[in-house]
Protein backbone atom coordinates (compact mmCIF):
# COMPACT_ATOMS: atom_id res chain seq x y z
CA UNK A 1 0.00 0.00 0.00
CA UNK A 2 1.54 2.99 -0.88
CA UNK A 3 2.08 5.77 1.96
CA UNK A 4 -0.10 8.78 0.38
CA UNK A 5 -3.34 6.72 1.05
CA UNK A 6 -5.16 5.96 3.92
CA UNK A 7 -5.59 2.52 5.00
CA UNK A 8 -8.83 0.74 5.58
CA UNK A 9 -10.18 -1.83 7.73
CA UNK A 10 -12.99 -4.26 7.00
CA UNK A 11 -16.42 -4.81 8.60
CA UNK A 12 -17.28 -7.34 11.61
CA UNK A 13 -18.89 -9.57 8.77
CA UNK A 14 -17.48 -8.42 5.39
CA UNK A 15 -18.97 -11.25 3.73
CA UNK A 16 -22.23 -9.67 4.87
CA UNK A 17 -21.78 -6.06 4.94
CA UNK A 18 -25.50 -5.18 4.15
CA UNK A 19 -26.69 -7.01 7.46
CA UNK A 20 -26.85 -4.76 10.55
CA UNK A 21 -26.56 -6.03 14.34
CA UNK A 22 -28.55 -4.55 17.09
CA UNK A 23 -27.06 -2.87 19.65
CA UNK A 24 -28.68 -1.18 22.71
CA UNK A 25 -28.21 2.52 23.77
CA UNK A 26 -26.95 2.06 27.35
CA UNK A 27 -26.29 6.19 27.80
CA UNK A 28 -27.13 9.70 25.65
CA UNK A 29 -25.19 12.68 26.28
CA UNK A 30 -25.99 15.90 25.09
CA UNK A 31 -23.38 17.57 23.81
CA UNK A 32 -24.59 21.31 22.40
CA UNK A 33 -27.69 21.82 20.91
CA UNK A 34 -28.98 19.63 18.67
CA UNK A 35 -26.07 17.43 19.19
CA UNK A 36 -25.63 14.18 21.57
CA UNK A 37 -23.55 11.31 22.27
CA UNK A 38 -25.19 7.70 22.11
CA UNK A 39 -23.57 5.17 23.56
CA UNK A 40 -24.12 2.02 22.18
CA UNK A 41 -23.29 -1.86 23.21
CA UNK A 42 -24.03 -5.14 20.72
CA UNK A 43 -26.26 -7.44 22.15
CA UNK A 44 -25.02 -10.37 20.72
CA UNK A 45 -21.69 -11.32 23.07
CA UNK A 46 -20.06 -13.04 19.70
CA UNK A 47 -20.58 -9.36 17.90
CA UNK A 48 -19.63 -7.24 20.39
CA UNK A 49 -16.26 -9.23 21.12
CA UNK A 50 -15.18 -9.48 17.40
CA UNK A 51 -16.10 -5.71 16.64
CA UNK A 52 -13.32 -3.07 16.89
CA UNK A 53 -12.22 -0.28 14.66
CA UNK A 54 -10.40 2.24 13.64
CA UNK A 55 -9.85 5.86 14.35
CA UNK A 56 -11.98 7.57 11.00
CA UNK A 57 -14.09 5.31 10.23
CA UNK A 58 -17.95 5.62 10.68
CA UNK A 59 -20.62 3.01 11.01
CA UNK A 60 -23.98 2.92 9.62
CA UNK A 61 -27.01 3.05 11.95
CA UNK A 62 -30.47 1.71 10.87
CA UNK A 63 -33.96 2.59 12.23
CA UNK A 64 -36.52 0.37 10.90
CA UNK A 65 -38.92 2.70 9.09
CA UNK A 66 -36.69 5.55 8.75
CA UNK A 67 -33.40 4.21 6.92
CA UNK A 68 -29.88 4.41 7.66
CA UNK A 69 -27.57 6.95 8.24
CA UNK A 70 -23.47 7.26 8.13
CA UNK A 71 -22.11 8.35 11.38
CA UNK A 72 -18.67 8.28 12.60
CA UNK A 73 -17.70 6.64 15.65
CA UNK A 74 -16.12 9.17 18.14
CA UNK A 75 -15.47 6.88 21.23
CA UNK A 76 -11.87 5.09 22.11
CA UNK A 77 -10.34 2.52 19.88
CA UNK A 78 -9.54 0.84 22.88
CA UNK A 79 -12.72 -0.13 24.15
CA UNK A 80 -14.86 -0.83 21.56
CA UNK A 81 -16.80 -2.65 23.60
CA UNK A 82 -18.81 1.07 24.12
CA UNK A 83 -19.68 2.44 20.67
CA UNK A 84 -20.08 6.24 20.28
CA UNK A 85 -21.86 8.25 18.04
CA UNK A 86 -22.05 12.18 18.27
CA UNK A 87 -24.42 12.39 16.15
CA UNK A 88 -26.23 16.09 15.05
CA UNK A 89 -29.94 16.06 14.45
CA UNK A 90 -30.29 17.25 11.05
CA UNK A 91 -31.85 14.79 8.88
CA UNK A 92 -35.34 12.52 8.47
CA UNK A 93 -33.07 9.43 10.53
CA UNK A 94 -30.96 11.27 12.71
CA UNK A 95 -34.40 13.32 13.74
CA UNK A 96 -36.03 10.11 14.83
CA UNK A 97 -32.66 8.58 16.27
CA UNK A 98 -32.89 12.03 18.77
CA UNK A 99 -36.40 10.20 20.10
CA UNK A 100 -35.04 6.84 21.41
CA UNK A 101 -33.90 6.82 24.94
CA UNK A 102 -31.97 4.61 26.99
CA UNK A 103 -32.75 0.91 26.44
CA UNK A 104 -34.14 0.78 22.68
CA UNK A 105 -32.14 -0.92 19.99
CA UNK A 106 -30.84 0.75 16.73
CA UNK A 107 -29.02 -1.14 14.05
CA UNK A 108 -25.01 -1.06 13.66
CA UNK A 109 -23.71 -2.13 10.07
CA UNK A 110 -19.58 -1.50 9.94
CA UNK A 111 -16.81 -0.24 10.45
CA UNK A 112 -16.67 0.82 7.53
CA UNK A 113 -14.33 3.42 5.29
CA UNK A 114 -10.59 4.41 5.84
CA UNK A 115 -8.74 5.76 8.61
CA UNK A 116 -6.52 8.11 10.24
CA UNK A 117 -3.13 6.85 9.49
CA UNK A 118 -1.37 7.74 12.72
CA UNK A 119 0.44 4.29 13.30
CA UNK A 120 2.39 5.08 9.44
CA UNK A 121 3.95 8.45 11.30
CA UNK A 122 5.41 7.06 14.71
CA UNK A 123 7.77 9.92 15.93
CA UNK A 124 6.23 12.31 14.04
CA UNK A 125 4.37 15.99 15.25
CA UNK A 126 0.50 15.04 15.16
CA UNK A 127 -1.69 18.41 14.06
CA UNK A 128 -5.51 18.07 14.55
CA UNK A 129 -7.14 21.15 12.72
CA UNK A 130 -10.73 20.95 13.67
CA UNK A 131 -14.01 22.99 13.92
CA UNK A 132 -17.75 21.97 14.50
CA UNK A 133 -19.21 18.44 13.71
CA UNK A 134 -15.57 17.90 12.85
CA UNK A 135 -14.20 16.91 16.31
CA UNK A 136 -16.11 13.37 16.95
CA UNK A 137 -13.89 11.72 13.60
CA UNK A 138 -10.78 13.22 15.24
CA UNK A 139 -11.51 12.57 19.11
CA UNK A 140 -10.57 8.72 18.38
CA UNK A 141 -7.55 10.34 17.55
CA UNK A 142 -6.78 12.33 21.03
CA UNK A 143 -7.87 9.18 23.04
CA UNK A 144 -5.43 7.03 20.90
CA UNK A 145 -2.57 9.58 21.36
CA UNK A 146 -3.38 9.65 25.03
CA UNK A 147 -3.08 6.06 25.50
CA UNK A 148 0.09 5.88 23.14
CA UNK A 149 1.72 9.52 23.66
CA UNK A 150 5.19 8.43 23.34
CA UNK A 151 5.09 7.17 19.86
CA UNK A 152 4.37 10.92 18.93
CA UNK A 153 6.27 14.38 19.47
CA UNK A 154 4.30 17.05 19.40
CA UNK A 155 0.71 16.45 19.59
CA UNK A 156 -1.80 19.65 18.85
CA UNK A 157 -5.56 20.09 19.23
CA UNK A 158 -6.48 23.46 16.94
CA UNK A 159 -10.36 23.48 17.57
CA UNK A 160 -13.30 25.68 17.02
CA UNK A 161 -16.62 26.88 17.13
CA UNK A 162 -19.47 29.27 16.39
CA UNK A 163 -19.87 30.11 19.79
CA UNK A 164 -18.38 29.05 23.38
CA UNK A 165 -22.03 27.22 24.03
CA UNK A 166 -21.12 25.29 20.58
CA UNK A 167 -17.86 23.93 21.98
CA UNK A 168 -18.34 20.06 22.28
CA UNK A 169 -16.65 17.80 24.96
CA UNK A 170 -15.40 20.96 27.51
CA UNK A 171 -14.72 18.43 30.08
CA UNK A 172 -11.85 16.15 28.74
CA UNK A 173 -10.15 19.27 27.41
CA UNK A 174 -8.13 19.35 31.02
CA UNK A 175 -7.30 15.55 30.21
CA UNK A 176 -5.78 16.19 26.88
CA UNK A 177 -3.77 18.85 28.15
CA UNK A 178 -2.31 16.70 31.41
CA UNK A 179 -1.46 14.23 28.63
CA UNK A 180 0.87 17.00 26.83
CA UNK A 181 -1.65 17.35 23.75
CA UNK A 182 -1.62 21.33 23.16
CA UNK A 183 -5.19 22.14 22.99
CA UNK A 184 -5.78 25.77 21.29
CA UNK A 185 -9.58 26.95 21.39
CA UNK A 186 -11.25 29.07 19.21
CA UNK A 187 -14.81 30.83 18.44
CA UNK A 188 -16.26 32.74 16.02
CA UNK A 189 -18.37 34.96 18.22
CA UNK A 190 -17.24 35.47 22.31
CA UNK A 191 -19.34 36.13 24.98
CA UNK A 192 -18.99 38.13 28.04
CA UNK A 193 -17.28 35.22 29.60
CA UNK A 194 -15.07 33.78 27.26
CA UNK A 195 -11.25 34.47 27.63
CA UNK A 196 -9.34 32.53 24.47
CA UNK A 197 -8.99 32.94 21.10
CA UNK A 198 -11.86 34.96 18.46
CA UNK A 199 -11.70 34.00 15.46
CA UNK A 200 -11.78 30.97 12.80
CA UNK A 201 -9.92 27.97 13.02
CA UNK A 202 -6.99 28.36 10.63
CA UNK A 203 -5.74 31.36 12.37
CA UNK A 204 -4.53 29.30 14.97
CA UNK A 205 -1.96 28.48 13.18
CA UNK A 206 -0.12 31.97 13.21
CA UNK A 207 -0.34 30.60 16.79
CA UNK A 208 1.97 27.69 16.22
CA UNK A 209 5.77 27.09 14.56
CA UNK A 210 5.82 23.94 13.02
CA UNK A 211 8.44 21.71 11.45
CA UNK A 212 6.93 20.24 8.26
CA UNK A 213 9.51 18.10 7.74
CA UNK A 214 7.96 16.21 10.38
CA UNK A 215 4.56 17.41 11.19
CA UNK A 216 1.33 15.61 10.01
CA UNK A 217 -1.81 17.67 9.61
CA UNK A 218 -5.50 15.89 10.05
CA UNK A 219 -8.43 17.62 9.37
CA UNK A 220 -12.12 17.40 9.38
CA UNK A 221 -14.81 20.18 9.43
CA UNK A 222 -17.18 22.46 7.34
CA UNK A 223 -15.56 22.13 3.73
CA UNK A 224 -14.80 25.87 3.90
CA UNK A 225 -12.51 25.27 7.26
CA UNK A 226 -10.50 22.05 5.49
CA UNK A 227 -9.95 24.00 2.95
CA UNK A 228 -8.04 27.04 4.62
CA UNK A 229 -6.75 24.14 6.85
CA UNK A 230 -5.30 23.11 3.92
CA UNK A 231 -3.62 26.04 2.57
CA UNK A 232 -2.24 26.91 6.14
CA UNK A 233 -0.20 23.62 6.17
CA UNK A 234 0.86 23.64 2.29
CA UNK A 235 2.01 27.33 3.29
CA UNK A 236 4.55 26.50 5.89
CA UNK A 237 5.64 23.60 3.64
CA UNK A 238 3.58 20.74 4.59
CA UNK A 239 3.99 18.26 1.69
CA UNK A 240 0.76 16.84 0.19
CA UNK A 241 1.14 13.32 1.19
CA UNK A 242 1.47 14.15 4.87
CA UNK A 243 -1.89 16.07 5.05
CA UNK A 244 -5.17 13.96 5.81
CA UNK A 245 -8.82 15.07 5.43
CA UNK A 246 -11.90 13.79 6.02
CA UNK A 247 -14.82 14.82 4.25
CA UNK A 248 -18.35 14.22 4.06
CA UNK A 249 -20.78 13.40 1.61
CA UNK A 250 -24.59 11.45 1.12
CA UNK A 251 -23.59 7.93 2.33
CA UNK A 252 -26.02 5.13 1.45
CA UNK A 253 -24.48 2.28 1.71
CA UNK A 254 -20.85 2.14 3.06
CA UNK A 255 -19.97 -0.05 0.45
CA UNK A 256 -19.52 1.78 -2.72
CA UNK A 257 -22.51 0.36 -4.62
CA UNK A 258 -25.01 2.77 -4.80
CA UNK A 259 -23.00 6.09 -6.30
CA UNK A 260 -24.23 8.60 -4.26
CA UNK A 261 -21.21 9.91 -2.61
CA UNK A 262 -19.22 9.90 -5.74
CA UNK A 263 -16.31 12.50 -6.00
CA UNK A 264 -14.09 12.11 -9.14
CA UNK A 265 -13.11 8.68 -9.31
CA UNK A 266 -13.23 7.91 -5.39
CA UNK A 267 -16.85 6.70 -3.60
CA UNK A 268 -16.25 8.62 -0.16
CA UNK A 269 -17.77 5.46 1.92
CA UNK A 270 -15.41 3.22 0.02
CA UNK A 271 -12.31 4.97 -0.69
CA UNK A 272 -13.03 7.30 2.18
CA UNK A 273 -13.80 8.96 4.12
CA UNK A 274 -10.41 9.94 4.74
CA UNK A 275 -8.07 10.76 1.88
CA UNK A 276 -4.49 12.28 2.17
CA UNK A 277 -4.43 16.07 0.38
CA UNK A 278 -2.11 14.58 -2.45
CA UNK A 279 -5.31 11.86 -3.58
CA UNK A 280 -7.55 14.84 -3.66
CA UNK A 281 -5.55 17.61 -5.35
CA UNK A 282 -6.37 17.37 -8.70
CA UNK A 283 -10.05 17.13 -7.83
CA UNK A 284 -10.15 19.45 -5.19
CA UNK A 285 -11.17 23.02 -6.87
CA UNK A 286 -13.58 21.49 -9.61
CA UNK A 287 -16.35 22.91 -9.82
CA UNK A 288 -19.56 20.62 -9.47
CA UNK A 289 -18.13 17.63 -9.09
Amino acid sequence: MTTNIAPKKTAVHPNEPMQPNWAEITDIQPETAGIATFWLRFKDPSVRAGYSFKPGQFNMLYLPGYGESAISISSDPEKPEMIGHSIRITGNVTKNIARLRVGDEIGIRGPFGTYWPIDRYKGADLVIGTGGIGLPPLRPIIYYAMHHREDYNRVIVLYGARTPEDLQFKDEYASWEEASIETMITVDRADEKWQGQIGVVPILFYHLRMDPRNSVVLTCGPEIMIRFVVYEALARRVPTDRIFVSLERNMKCGIGQCGHCQLGPFFICKDGPVFSFKQLEPYYNVEDL
